[in-house]
């Protein structure tokens, strides 16, 4: 009988904790962009506010229609068929990624990281395969990169070539 209790009382704790992993990365995945939203209204950010609307509204759209286009089956083989690509992740990477780009990778660090976790609760979670969730980062980090430009007059870019790594240097005169 003890061991039975044992074995309920283990299984109630590793259901508790999936269940604040994937909490965690639900309330992640609006914070990110939400912070990178508000840190263009408290600096007073006009164009910045403008560029996070384009980048993330172009990755929620497109998440949306690949969902649908897709029509994969998520891997708790519920009755879902809008696995691919996550939407939980490719929202927290349009957020930590539009940080980068308009404010600089130091600032990101921390969104990144949240955006990470992000994905990664949702594989835990069974909601989401791997690739759908690095498609979902992708789909961020491609759109804040495409709509999204530097704060600053001065930004610096790694640069990484077939035999060159190092970092690129511009200023806006």
């Amino acid at each position: 009988m003890t061991k039975i209790i044992t074995i309920l009382l283990i299984m109630q704790s590793i259901t508790y904790a999936k269940s604040n992993t994937e909490q965690a990365g639900d309330i992640l995945t609006l914070l990110i962009p939400a912070v990178a939203l508000g840190t263009t209204l408290y600096t007073e950010d006009s164009n910045g506010s403008i560029e996070f609307f384009k980048a993330y509204g172009a990755t929620a759209a497109a998440t949306q229609v690949l969902k649908y286009t897709v029509n994969a089956q998520r891997p708790n083989n519920s009755n879902s068929y809008t696995s691919f690509p996550s939407g939980h992740t490719s929202s927290a990477f349009s957020g930590a990624s539009f940080i980068h780009k308009r404010y600089g990778f130091a600032y990101a660090i921390p969104a990144y990281i949240g955006a990470i976790y992000t994905g990664y609760s949702r594989v835990y979670a069974e909601k989401h395969y791997t690739r759908d969730v690095i498609a979902g980062a992708l789909l961020g980090i491609g759109f804040s990169w495409y709509f999204v430009s530097p704060y600053q007059n001065l930004q610096v870019t790694p640069t990484v070539d077939k035999d060159t790594y190092g970092l690129q240097f511009n200023y806006k005169w």
